[in-house]
């Protein structure tokens, strides 16, 4: 048996080392947020010498960035196994698990989900080379969700000029290469869009407290029906 090459070693020793310094920055967000993350304060507690830490993680960006693909990935992967069984339900039911996964996920990981849905980090900008693979995997499945859709429902009350408008306002995205392969039209896109701002805001709102911490004496019931209110802005129809 070919005993392991020193490389190896020195690559699973550092890939440890890599973990560990995640791990303890995960807890410094969790404990002061995200500006206030400090290189010299991981090293602190990972019996470090800054300059050590240097070797791993660039700089502070540098860590927040790693941070920010570690969740964003971790989001991705927990809507990817709720969608697994899934996979020859309705669009609309697809819809509501990949919402109730946001929701759970983001009060599993409040700090994550304030990392990637909260405030800026001053004098930090992700930069997108690094973050839109990972950042872009659930909006994906969205995408391809509302894709299969040829028209959107029709809502009593809206004005379509209105309407059109706001659609026509997405020109840009609907021409990105990465949207333009979907076929999405401009008002399916727009009204995807509005479906999941009603997601996005209600998962916010709870995480956040922003309404207060007893808003509701059923939360999970509560946010079933924004749930199904989103989806049924977008598709419609229960069945």
């Amino acid at each position: 048996m070919t005993p392991p090459t020193a490389p190896g070693i020195r690559a699973r020793n550092r890939a440890a080392i890599e973990t560990e310094i995640r791990r303890v920055a995960r807890r410094h967000l969790a404990e002061s947020g995200a500006a206030a993350l400090s290189l010299r304060a991981v090293a602190r507690d990972l019996d470090m010498v800054p300059s050590a830490l240097y070797r791993y993680v660039a700089s502070r960006d540098d860590l927040l960035t790693l941070l920010i693909v570690d969740a964003y990935d971790d989001l991705g992967d927990a809507v990817d196994a709720a969608l697994g069984p899934l996979e020859d339900a309705a669009p609309r039911a697809r819809f509501v698990a990949i919402a109730e996964t946001l929701r759970t996920w983001a009060l599993e990981h409040p700090a994550d989900y304030a990392l990637l849905f909260g405030s800026p980090v001053p004098d930090y900008r992700a930069p997108a080379d690094r973050t839109n693979a990972s950042g872009t995997r659930v909006y994906a499945r969205l995408l391809t969700l509302a894709a299969g859709l040829r028209t959107v429902p029709d809502l009593a009350g809206l004005d379509e000029a209105t309407q059109l408008e706001g659609a026509a306002a997405l020109d840009t995205l609907v021409r990105d290469p990465q949207v333009a392969v979907t076929g999405v039209t401009p008002l399916v896109l727009q009204r995807a869009l509005a479906a999941w701002h009603l997601v996005h805001g209600a998962v916010t709102s709870e995480v956040f407290e922003q309404l207060g911490p007893d808003v509701a004496t059923d939360p999970d019931a509560l946010f079933a029906a924004t749930a199904d209110l989103a989806a049924a802005v977008l598709f419609g129809d229960a069945d």
